[in-house]
């Protein structure tokens, strides 16, 4: 593969491929001696008796689904830096899936199945040695591409013209229509799931709501973030939030810019993404914030408008530097989204 990108995809999704054959044999191999339905899940206050049961086309249909979906998320999101996090993943997870295989191997009835607490011990043995596979690609050979170089800050920083005594504030919504549909799609998912969790089976329903929700939720709330810059600095929160949240003081910001960014490219998706040297919060692909940091470190956050955000920073960063304007505590009154005061 030419590009390095494909490239470290494809070593991202190997595991998963590797994982899924490996538990398709064993369904096939195993067919003739595992009951119909399956046992799938199992009290912890009972011995680890089975509770929840599963049709064995179902169960090969929801276990192949899952590997495939954590593949492909991973796939798409991985970066160099923990690619052993995709294999530890796949080693994870394809190993409590086979040895939940193993453990109705031969049960007259699934009713009777037991599986001890310790499987999940093991499960994350085999998970530990997948992610030390993959580490070790990363360490000892050259399959796995290196981290592309963050680019150098542009020589124009734009400034904007403020009077001694004038203060000045700007703040600005951005948001992923995309995030907050899919966020949305998760959350319905996850909470109709509860209802059959509850009252029907708890497996695979309580795994579906659960996972829906935790990522819906997520997902929703970092789908709008505001943008502000004031003479506190920098400050990015999860919409109407205020925790958790990026700040970067003015004596930290050296430079700030503009600039178009990638999102898949350069950062491997959307979201909250680290690289060597920058850090990034994207909404979607374009016009982006670039806050130089005094270590050298790149700051990035998608937003409409931000050549006004730059040009602010840059003279509250040189105005805190100086010594000069008003003091860091002061107030000036209420301000419209976007406009000086």
């Amino acid at each position: 593969m030419n590009s390095p990108a494909m490239r470290l995809r494809a070593l991202a999704a190997a595991p998963f491929v590797l994982a899924l054959a490996a538990h398709l044999l064993l369904l096939v191999l195993w067919h003739d001696r595992l009951p119909d339905p399956l046992a799938t899940h199992f009290s912890a206050a009972d011995g680890g008796r089975a509770d929840g049961f599963t049709s064995l086309a179902g169960y090969a249909a929801i276990s192949s689904g899952l590997l495939l979906a954590l593949g492909a998320g991973w796939t798409v999101f991985v970066r160099r830096s923990v690619l052993w996090g995709a294999w530890a993943t796949a080693g994870f997870t394809g190993g409590l899936l086979d040895l939940l295989l193993r453990d109705n191997l031969d049960a007259a009835d699934a009713a009777e199945v037991r599986t001890p607490l310790a499987v999940f011990t093991v499960a994350a043995a085999l998970g530990a040695l997948a992610g030390l596979a993959g580490w070790a690609l990363t360490r000892f050979t050259r399959l796995v591409p290196p981290e592309p170089v963050a680019p150098a800050a542009p020589a124009r920083t734009p400034h904007l013209e403020l009077g001694a005594h004038e203060v000045a504030g700007w703040s600005r919504a951005a948001t992923s229509t995309p995030g907050t549909v899919l966020g949305a799609a998760f959350v319905v998912a996850g909470a109709g799931a509860l209802f059959p969790a509850l009252l029907v089976t708890p497996w695979p329903y309580a795994l579906i709501a659960g996972i829906g929700l935790v990522v819906g939720v997520s997902g929703l709330a970092l789908s709008r973030v505001r943008v502000t810059v004031d003479r506190r600095g920098l400050t990015v929160t999860p919409g109407p939030l205020t925790r958790p949240r990026v700040r970067v003081p003015l004596d930290d910001v050296a430079s700030a810019t503009v600039r178009e960014v990638r999102a898949v490219a350069e950062f491997g998706g959307w979201g909250y993404r680290t690289r060597p040297g920058r850090s990034a919060l994207l909404l979607r692909s374009g016009e982006a914030l670039s806050v130089r940091r005094a270590n050298g470190f790149e700051f990035l956050v998608s937003v409409d408008d931000a050549e006004t955000a730059a040009a602010l920073l840059n003279t509250l960063a040189a105005r805190h530097t100086a010594g000069t304007g008003p003091a860091p505590g002061s107030t000036s009154g209420s301000t419209p989204p976007g406009e000086r005061i």
